[in-house]
């Protein structure tokens, strides 16, 4: 059988067990995939979202460096790489990651975001507070962006700035703004107008 062949029969065999919830079985089907094309793109992908699901944090990280260093044009192999180094309390080796992800798509909300958790677990709110900013021009109907955006302008002594989101997030996400008010004991009618 030509690899050709072989590596889709690979790739068909490792799709219907993953239906089948046999994730184990589904990884040794991206090894083999992976020693006919050792750069393949969707089977390192694969076999690193795998590990992670398996609980092989540290395992997902080395195949997400891997993913990288092959395809360092991927932002979301820069991403998920971010991702998992975050999970592993790797925070300055996660801000790198986040930030080549930024550097090759730069409107990539989710790692503007996950850029934000990165510094405000390094307590650099500041700097926090522009990739927020920046997450939330990039989806502005979503609250998680906006809940840390709030939750930073408290750390940082700034109870009318948290006051504003809140009120902006009553218009569309009513029970995230309640959680932030119950939260931080702040309450809406304590500002003047919404963010705009």
């Amino acid at each position: 059988m030509s690899p050709n062949l072989n590596f889709l029969l690979l790739r068909a065999q490792a799709f219907l067990l993953l239906l089948a919830s046999r994730k184990r079985e589904a990884l040794t089907r991206f090894d083999a995939m992976l020693a006919i094309a050792p750069a393949n793109r969707y089977a390192m992908a694969s076999r690193a979202h795998l590990l992670g699901e398996l609980g092989d944090k540290t395992g997902a990280v080395a195949a997400l460096e891997a993913l990288a260093s092959t395809h360092p044009d991927s932002s979301a192999a820069w991403f998920n790489l971010g991702f998992m180094r975050e999970e592993l309390g790797r925070h300055a080796q996660a801000e790198q990651a986040f930030r080549r992800a930024i550097e090759v798509e730069p409107k990539m909300d989710r790692a503007w975001y996950g850029l934000a958790l990165v510094l405000i677990h390094e307590r650099r709110f500041d700097e926090a507070v522009q990739a927020l900013k920046t997450n939330t021009e990039l989806q502005p109907m979503s609250p998680f962006g906006w809940y840390q955006l709030a939750r930073v302008h408290v750390d940082r002594q700034q109870p009318e700035e948290a006051v504003k989101i809140i009120r902006h997030l009553q218009g569309f996400e009513p029970k995230v703004a309640a959680q932030l008010e119950r939260e931080t004991g702040l309450r809406a009618a304590q500002a003047g107008p919404a963010i705009r």
